[in-house]
């Protein structure tokens, strides 16, 4: 697999985007995005994932983040999936979910095609992964982020949206802790050669 959009440089913060195959709607139903923000909550006390922001979305899920330093990103990542993917399936079984029986169907179609023994494949395959080497891409990423609730008329403001790091960028109660960027890197207030903080 192409190591192109992939994690692997230490100590470097990411633009991370992860996508459910078929771009299924999984996310809609909140039972299945406080599986997501308890996953990254752990992601955090337990393997060093630093975050800088973050957005839940219907099919997909972006996050700006970077492990400690001496651990690869793309680990972490690969735990997540493998967790949450499991996750899932166990509650479209269990909980009420109208939805169930062509989800499962879709999620089962698509590990038809791997040599190993897998009953169902959430995640697409490895995930998209961009370094932040500018103040400007980050601050455009940033944006992105919190930008994609309004844009798909989820809701007016960014803010607004439960299931974003917009709301501690914006002081109000959210439903992760995050390491917010500086106000500097932020308004992309910063010589083109300076390294952000992050």
């Amino acid at each position: 697999m192409s190591t192109k959009y992939k994690a692997n440089e230490l100590g470097k913060a990411y633009f991370i985007t992860l996508t459910v195959v078929n771009w299924i709607d999984v996310f809609t139903r909140l039972s299945q995005r406080y599986l997501l923000i308890n996953s990254l909550r752990y992601c955090q006390r337990e393997k060093g994932l630093e975050i800088y922001a973050y957005c839940i979305m219907p099919s997909h899920i972006h996050i700006l983040c970077k492990a400690e330093e001496n651990k690869p990103l793309s680990d972490v990542i690969r735990d997540f999936k493998k967790f949450t993917s499991r996750k899932i399936i166990e509650n479209i079984i269990t909980e009420k979910e109208s939805r169930r029986e062509w989800m499962l169907k879709l999620f089962s179609e698509s590990c038809e095609h791997l040599a190993r023994n897998q009953k169902y494949k959430v995640w697409q395959d490895g995930y998209h992964a961009e370094i932040m080497e500018t103040p400007r891409f980050l601050y455009q990423k940033l944006n992105y982020i919190h930008n994609n609730p309004v844009v798909d008329k989820i809701v007016d403001f960014p803010e607004d949206y439960l299931f974003s790091s917009a709301r501690n960028y914006a002081g109000m109660d959210s439903l992760l802790d995050i390491v917010i960027l500086s106000q500097e890197v932020r308004t992309h207030d910063v010589k083109s050669h300076t390294i952000f903080p992050i």
